[in-house]
């Protein structure tokens, strides 16, 4: 008898925390429990990841579709027109990739006008530097799924703005310098001349994407049900693309938000700061390296937004990581720059130089980020905190969320191209 109420004492006696102790079934089934719903939440965050970057990639090809018909092609060459003065060409360049939510895109239409002669080089770093400027927008849309929550709306905005004031900070004292001094246009130019002949690549880098061939099949699969299912017209199938793009993002948000809640607040909490951005060196390389592998800068700081909102990371956390992913977004058009580059040593002079100038615009991207992450990082202050105090501001006044879309990415490009073109040309 003294045996047995031994043992029930034993069993049901109250453990450290103060509960009693449980028989070992109960306590491995409630283990059992446990993984199994980190499980399923870890598979419906990966299938959200999976959405969520063929959203950003859905976007994007709808918006470039609707670009790249024969009337929309003509405005777009209208409007790249307008670039001759350097604020012109900033706002050029903050529109275009605002739209078609691609800096690869602007970049890429800004190379191929540069190898055609129809614009320098030096009026092409000026829309480079705006195409950096308008691809943050795509983190703002990603901050607003927190808009009913206000203290995540509050961080989720703080670290999607500050990439882009950490951009506009960039262009102010940059632009200025490269209109007097050439500050990038003339390394550059050098970068390239040296670069230009040496074949490092033979085949483009581009087929090295294995996340935009993982998402690519999303795309393909609506451009076959709208284009040749349905029969619409391109610029209809492009609009209805990024309609379901906007649509696929939230939903998407929506399940990954709701699943890092519980995941990551939980038991993985400490994993982001213990791993990847455990130190400022190591966010910064994390950032270049994502960012080159997806091939988006769009994509890679998009998806520390919901990071933040969830309090799993800080804004001084992320910072250095957007900064790599500035850099990182460049490498791409750099590689592909030095294959044409490698590709033209065998061509004509004509061939040859356009190359050169296409890597010239690409090294070009790669100083302007150079530069302004020497200048940004030691002052980091300065951009955390004012994405801070506008994140405040816009977490009393929602509003002011959609106004600073309205203005930074609409308004003041508009109007200064317009001005330029009225008053200074």
């Amino acid at each position: 008898m003294g045996t047995i109420g031994s043992l029930h004492a034993f069993v049901h006696s109250p453990g450290i925390d103060g509960a009693l102790v449980n028989p070992e079934p109960q306590t491995f089934m409630e283990k059992l429990k446990h993984h199994g719903e980190d499980w399923f939440r870890s598979l419906v965050i990966m299938a959200a990841l999976y959405l969520f970057i063929a959203s950003i990639n859905l976007m994007g090809h709808g918006l470039k579709t609707v670009a790249l018909v024969p009337s929309s092609k003509d405005f777009m060459d209208q409007l790249f027109g307008y670039a001759a003065h350097p604020l012109a060409g900033l706002c050029v360049g903050i529109l275009v990739t605002s739209f078609v939510q691609s800096s690869s895109f602007t970049t890429s239409f800004t190379v191929t006008l540069v190898a055609a002669g129809q614009i320098n080089l030096e009026m092409a770093i000026p829309i480079i530097m705006g195409a950096n400027i308008g691809t943050s927008v795509t983190n703002i849309l990603v901050s607003l799924a927190h808009l009913t929550r206000r203290l995540e709306f509050r961080r989720s905005l703080a670290g999607a703005i500050v990439h882009d004031i950490f951009n506009v900070l960039s262009v102010l004292i940059l632009l200025p310098l490269e209109v007097a001094f050439g500050i990038i246009s003339r390394p550059a130019n050098v970068l390239a001349d040296w670069l230009g002949g040496k074949a490092f690549f033979e085949t483009s880098p581009k087929k090295f994407s294995f996340v935009k061939m993982a998402v690519k099949p999303v795309s393909k699969g609506l451009d076959w049900l709208l284009l040749d299912f349905f029969g619409f017209p391109p610029t209809v199938a492009g609009i209805i693309e990024a309609a379901v793009a906007i649509i696929l993002l939230f939903v998407a948000l929506f399940f990954m938000v709701k699943m890092l809640r519980g995941l990551l607040q939980g038991r993985l909490s400490g994993l982001f700061s213990r791993t990847l951005f455990r130190s400022p060196s190591i966010s910064f390389i994390v950032g270049i390296i994502v960012t080159a592998t997806v091939q988006s800068s769009s994509v890679t700081t998009s998806l520390v937004v919901p990071l933040i909102g969830a309090g799993v990371l800080r804004i001084d956390q992320i910072y250095p990581y957007t900064l790599g992913a500035n850099i990182g977004t460049t490498i791409t058009s750099i590689l592909a720059g030095l294959a044409a580059a490698a590709l033209a040593t065998g061509g004509g002079q004509a061939m040859q130089l356009a190359a050169a100038s296409g890597l010239a615009v690409a090294l070009g991207h790669l100083l302007f980020n150079i530069f302004g992450t020497c200048i940004f990082w030691p002052l980091k202050w300065i951009p955390i905190s004012l994405a801070k105090g506008y994140a405040k501001l816009a977490s009393r006044r929602r509003i002011m969320a959609a106004v600073y879309i309205l203005v930074v990415f609409l308004a003041v490009p508009i109007l200064t191209i317009l001005a330029v073109n009225i008053f200074i040309r």
